[in-house]
């Protein structure tokens, strides 16, 4: 039996909008790197790119939990002597709120080019609207704790 490989007009690409009002930071985050990286599709094949496009609204409404707002630092550094850096998630949620979802999914994504085009695909908006209505995307709801998906399987 041949490991199968999809070639490239195999693969076929969806749109998912996700609402981010009230789901938590990280898993969130790590819902949306599965999307992205393919694992949903059987076709899932580690070294190619066989992830769907993600739409994340209510960037601005994402929350975590504890005191993670006011101890979660995120750093980014200029190259230079004194150049380092670093906001607290209150912070970073003030200027760019979608900015935070982003680092936590590039975090999750393998660490190379193929990284880089998957990170190519996810679009991040802070409102409720945005500019990808022509692509039809599909709603994909997202269970923001065990409990809940407990509650609903019942």
């Amino acid at each position: 039996m041949k490991t199968y490989t999809p070639k490239p007009g195999d693969i076929t690409r969806g749109w998912w909008v996700i609402d981010g009002e009230g789901q938590h930071l990280g898993r969130l985050a790590s819902e949306v790197a599965k999307l992205l990286r393919g694992k949903h599709k059987p076709m899932f094949t580690p070294f190619l790119d066989t992830g769907d496009f993600v739409i994340v609204v209510n960037a601005e409404k994402i929350v975590i939990t504890g005191k993670k707002a006011q101890q979660q630092v995120y750093y980014r550094y200029s190259g230079y002597p004194g150049g380092l850096k670093e906001r607290t998630f209150e912070e970073m949620r003030e200027r760019n709120p979608a900015k935070a979802l982003e680092l936590a999914v590039k975090g999750m994504l393998p660490k190379n080019r193929l990284g880089d085009a998957l990170h190519g695909k996810l679009k991040v908006y802070a409102g409720a609207s945005h500019p990808h209505a022509a692509q039809q995307p599909q709603a994909f709801n997202v269970l923001s704790s065990r409990r809940d998906a407990t509650a609903t399987e019942l």
